[in-house]
């Protein structure tokens, strides 16, 4: 493989650096003009390019790949990560994401939250809003609070195959037209009043 070295001074464009691979169409560039350098390595099916100025580095490229034990990343105003395929992030260990005011997670279609084990939680409120909501448990489900309201625009349904309603205190059941029904239907107590 012979290559082809060029360096080219100007006292008005600069400096221009340029390897030339014959064998595999390949071009390398390194141009530095008082303002901008830019590195640029075109082959014959993609080109990658590292532009730096005073206050800014782009760089250009199909595939950009970093490997190091340690990245940290830090930024004193905005950051934008942006993918328009797929976005992944992957970590064998505590992965934690945070913020000092709102955070926001949307998904157009579907968004899933799964784990061994799951927990959420609000310091103020926390509400869950659907068109349709389902909370299920495989083993057993509880709700609990200092106060429980639970009501339906329209129809409630409880059912079970055995349920049970119990007050510790005081206990009302009532409507505008009230049935208790079942095959074997007892009332009991120590006082029963009806009418």
């Amino acid at each position: 493989m012979a290559l082809v070295c060029k360096i080219e001074l100007n006292k008005t464009s600069g400096i221009t650096l340029t390897v030339t691979n014959s064998d595999a169409n390949i071009t390398q560039t390194a141009t530095f003009d008082g303002t901008t350098i830019t590195f640029t390595c075109q082959g014959q099916d993609a080109t990658s390019t590292i532009t730096q100025t005073t206050d800014a580095i782009t760089l250009k490229c199909n595939t950009f790949t970093v490997e190091a034990e340690n990245i940290t990343c830090k930024s004193s105003q905005d950051s934008l990560y942006q993918a328009q395929g797929k976005f992944t992030l992957d970590s064998t260990d505590t992965a934690t994401l945070k913020s000092s005011a709102d955070m926001g997670i949307t998904a157009n279609t579907k968004l899933s939250l799964s784990g061994s084990e799951l927990a959420a939680s609000g310091q103020s409120s926390a509400e869950l809003t659907s068109a349709s909501t389902k909370v299920n448990g495989d083993t057993k489900v509880e709700v609990s609070g200092a106060e429980l309201s639970m009501s339906a625009q329209g129809n409630a349904s409880l059912s079970g195959a055995m349920v049970k309603v119990s007050a510790d205190t005081t206990m009302d059941v009532e409507g505008l037209t009230t049935t208790l029904k079942g095959q074997i239907t007892n009332v009991q107590g120590s006082l029963v009043k009806l009418g």
